[in-house]
């Protein structure tokens, strides 16, 4: 067993969360992994075991199902071993808002938001209490763009930016730290699932290079990571321009253009 903190790490089996589990295991963390797929989750397990000696759990869940999910956040709760969240599963949702039916609208903020903050939810006090550990939420920068078209999936991934967010000012002064990774497109199943050419893309980010920026931020304790953005500067000035709307906000009348002329 590790002297490190264990890493449990949802949306596992594939992708990025596959890749997180390879870089965990790397520096030397015992891995709690989840996903639906067990075949594939049992070959990972295997072969991390096998490469780096680690300690690997297993356990096959859909997120989707309140039953599945709880047992989740049971081991969250429960488990003093687990120090690190990697809050990776998520979908896109196949076609626009108007292709979507509700149920799986439903389905789509489900997991990609409900299930995302019960877990970070579960871990946190113990986190907490302990002055300790981390929670890595996988948002994306279609969260900041709606210009991208992608409507419910962008919506649940603004949401994972704002909980990121208030979560770091909230748990960070008891020693946890948040972090939110904003991917831009990334070779993942998560196009061929959402029924999108990933081919038609202008450009594509390998997983690896996602997941070893995104553990760079990490090391160097980012409360937001985006990968794909070149000029740091571009995201300062977005900030300072969010917060000086701050002291705005606190008005006790409408401002001008909103009043009827007299």
């Amino acid at each position: 067993m590790s002297a490190l903190p264990s890493v449990l790490i949802t949306g596992a089996s594939t992708g990025i969360g596959a890749v997180y589990a390879d870089r965990f295991a790397r520096r030397g963390h015992d891995l709690v992994l989840v996903a639906r797929d067990q075949a594939r989750l049992d070959a990972l397990a295997a072969r991390l075991r096998s490469d780096y000696g680690v300690a690997v759990d297993v356990l096959p869940t859909d997120l989707t199902d309140t039953a599945a999910l709880a047992r989740v956040e049971t081991r969250l709760r429960e488990d003093a071993r687990i120090g690190v969240l990697i809050n990776n599963a998520g979908a896109a949702g196949v076609g626009g808002f108007l292709d979507q039916s509700p149920d799986q609208v439903a389905q789509l903020i489900g997991l990609n938001t409900t299930a995302l903050a019960r877990l970070a939810s579960a871990v946190a006090p113990r986190l907490a209490a302990s002055g300790g550990g981390s929670i890595v939420n996988i948002g994306s920068v279609v969260g900041l763009a709606p210009e991208l078209g992608m409507t419910v999936y962008g919506a649940t991934k603004a949401f994972v930016l704002f909980l990121s967010q208030g979560l770091q000012l909230e748990l960070g002064p008891k020693g946890v730290y948040v972090q939110a990774v904003l991917p831009a497109a990334t070779r993942t199943e998560i196009w061929e699932r959402s029924e999108r050419d990933i081919n038609a893309l202008p450009a594509v980010m390998e997983v690896g290079d996602l997941v070893d920026a995104a553990l760079a931020g990490y090391d160097r304790r980012e409360t937001i990571t985006i990968p794909p953005l070149h000029d740091t500067g571009q995201w300062e000035t977005f900030e300072a321009a969010r917060q000086a709307m701050l002291p705005h906000y606190m008005q006790a009348l409408p401002a001008p253009r909103y009043r009827a002329a007299a």
